[in-house]
């Protein structure tokens, strides 16, 4: 599995993350936030010799959040994904995905995602485009997203919670590694499917 790579390159596919809120009911919830990794999950899936699924995550990365709960357009997020925390529950396939068949881990430490635009497409879900940058690869993408509440916790810490979904195909990055099976096929499918469970807490 593999994501990314050709340089100056930019196009449009579909991506998931955390983002923002919107409508008046909302209104009290603007303000900056801090994405909570140790209660966060950014998780990816890819097909593996045409009949299952490996399913990995990144288990370190930062990200802020502006949420504007009245006017969801005025919400953006950053966020900065560590490479090296790839984890897919194997650590021979994890090292593989950090070298130069995949992320170059030590030349690109960081995968980064800003957002451009955001919008309210229905009762609790939300839009968002923005420029994601993998390897020397910027490209902008989409991202689906639900908010999925909010709540002070038993520290006295405003959160609000995030799920999204989308999927990429990494051949668009030129991420074209591969290895054909005897049967037919080949050993990894090209599309990514991206997965995002967010909590984010409030400045105070």
């Amino acid at each position: 599995m593999g994501i990314f790579g050709r340089k100056n390159d930019t196009a449009t596919t579909t991506v998931a993350t955390a983002t923002p809120v919107a409508g008046p009911d909302l209104a009290h919830l603007t303000g900056d936030y801090s994405i909570d990794p140790t209660h966060s999950q950014i998780g990816f899936a890819v097909r593996h010799a045409m009949v299952t699924n490996v399913r990995g995550e990144f288990t370190e990365y930062d990200g802020t959040l502006h949420l504007d709960g009245a006017d969801p357009a005025k919400s953006r997020a950053e966020l900065v994904i560590k490479v090296a925390s790839v984890d897919t529950n194997q650590a021979q396939r994890d090292e593989h995905l950090r070298t130069g068949d995949f992320f170059a881990a030590e030349t690109y430490p960081e995968i980064r995602f800003s957002s451009t635009s955001t919008e309210r497409i229905g009762e609790g879900t939300y839009r968002m485009t923005g420029d994601l940058t993998i390897k020397d690869t910027t490209r902008t993408v989409v991202l689906d997203l639900d908010f999925t509440g909010h709540a002070t916790d038993v520290y006295g810490a405003n959160r609000v919670g995030f799920e999204g979904r989308t999927t990429v195909d990494r051949t668009d990055w030129g991420l074209t590694y591969n290895a054909a099976l005897e049967t037919g096929g080949v050993l990894i499918g090209e599309k990514v499917k991206l997965t995002f469970d967010i909590s984010a807490v409030k400045a105070a």
